[in-house]
């Protein structure tokens, strides 16, 4: 039988057969976690909702929260909630177990949730920051983006 072994999640695909192993849902994401890990997602989630408007998705091994662009993802482990949160500024905070510039303007910190009551101030102050930050950078960025003919276009609404 002919037939090729994914290179990302070495399943085994008959010729022909369609696979996107890359594709997947927040169930699929999380059916696997601990009880404790199973409520600080939905801690996480539900806080994150409750900024306001945004879309939630999964992306290979993530769950995306994003307005214009990604504020902060999750990638659930076996042991943890690995929080990444797009911030301006660099936090100094036991929680924050390590800092990575991600662009010009934002740094990401990746934070570990290993427990419901984990998800509080601070870290649902830095999600409120990283939510209404990307809101800001935004609208900096729209309004002056030159296109490759260095000429500045203005933003579009369509409707």
């Amino acid at each position: 039988m002919a037939g090729r072994e994914c290179y990302h999640c070495k399943q085994w695909i008959e010729e022909g057969e369609a696979h996107d192993c890359w594709t997947t849902t927040e169930a699929a994401l999380t059916q696997d976690l601990s009880q404790d890990l199973q409520d600080a997602w939905e801690r996480l989630r539900e806080t994150a909702v409750s900024f306001g408007d945004q879309r939630i998705y999964a992306s290979h091994k993530s769950i995306m929260f994003s307005r214009k662009s990604c504020y902060f993802f999750v990638r659930p482990k076996r042991h943890f909630l690995e929080l990444c949160v797009f911030l301006g500024r660099t936090l100094k905070a036991p929680q924050v177990r390590r800092v990575d510039r991600a662009s010009k303007s934002k740094l990401v910190h990746v934070i570990q949730i290993k427990h419901r009551d984990e998800v509080e101030a601070p870290i649902t102050d830095w999600l409120q920051e990283a939510y209404e930050l990307s809101d800001v950078l935004e609208s900096k960025a729209t309004p002056h983006a030159p296109n490759r003919s260095g000429k500045v276009e203005r933003s579009r609404t369509i409707t």
